[in-house]
């Protein structure tokens, strides 16, 4: 791990692989880290083994990144901005951005903000969602803030609460942090990302909302169904890695 600051905050990242090779950009989920997003479901093995410089951020709040309890800090332009600075501090010029769920979202901004650095995109773990957003999130952002899980009753709340007891976050934090994340964007918005995109969202997922309807929007976009796989688990899901790499090695060119 390593470290560069932005916006007064100190940012954890990692970053494996040839450095001269085609790069990849990792963007968590919401509660995550680069360890528990990317390292432990072997998305940094599988991404450095096909030959791609692999890099990946800890959102800020999130892991070993500063984590203020401002929910101001936490919009998803701010968090796009922290991943385009991460690209300047390591002077890549472009890069394939994977997001995964609240990464996607922080994704989308990104490729909206930055096209020619971002010129080819994976959404994973979110769909139409992104448009249409993904229910109220104000249950989870009560369940953080409850004294202990066994005070939450909310289904959706002792997921994530129990989530980030495991991973040991700052439930003050996360909670600042989901109450400003949530931010959608227009179809029209969405229609403007013109790179090639891959959409891909679990067939048990309760959460992120249709694949298809999102590429949908898009003029140069996939979708792809995870088989039997929730929120959870299809980002380690060896499907979607084994598609993830063939639509990367597809648009190869582009990095």
């Amino acid at each position: 791990m390593a470290s560069f600051s932005h916006e007064g905050l100190n940012l954890a990242y990692r970053q494996e692989g040839d450095p001269d090779a085609p790069a990849v950009l990792l963007l968590h989920g919401f509660a995550s880290n680069i360890r528990v997003n990317w390292v432990s479901p072997g998305w940094f093995l599988t991404l450095t083994e096909a030959g791609y410089n692999v890099i990946a951020i800890d959102h800020r709040g999130h892991g070993a990144s500063d984590k203020p309890h401002d929910a101001a800090a936490y919009t998803p332009a701010q968090m796009a901005a922290d991943a385009l600075a991460l690209t300047e501090h390591l002077n890549i010029r472009k890069a394939a951005l994977f997001g995964y769920s609240m990464g996607a979202r922080v994704a989308a901004f990104a490729a909206l903000k930055a096209p020619e650095r971002f010129p080819v995109l994976v959404f994973g773990g979110l769909g139409i969602g992104l448009v249409k957003g993904v229910g109220s999130w104000t249950p989870v952002a009560e369940a953080l803030r409850a004294p202990s899980l066994d005070d939450v009753t909310d289904p959706k709340g002792r997921m994530f609460r129990s989530f980030a007891d495991r991973t040991g976050s700052d439930k003050e934090a996360l909670a600042a942090c989901i109450s400003a994340t949530r931010q959608e964007l227009t179809a029209e918005e969405v229609g403007r990302i013109r790179q090639p995109v891959l959409v891909g969202v679990g067939t048990k997922d309760d959460i992120a909302g249709s694949a298809e309807e999102l590429a949908g929007l898009m003029p140069n976009a996939e979708a792809y169904e995870i088989a039997g796989r929730d929120h959870m688990l299809s980002v380690g899901d060896r499907h979607f890695k084994a598609e993830v790499l063939r639509f990367l090695a597809d648009q190869r060119l582009f990095l």
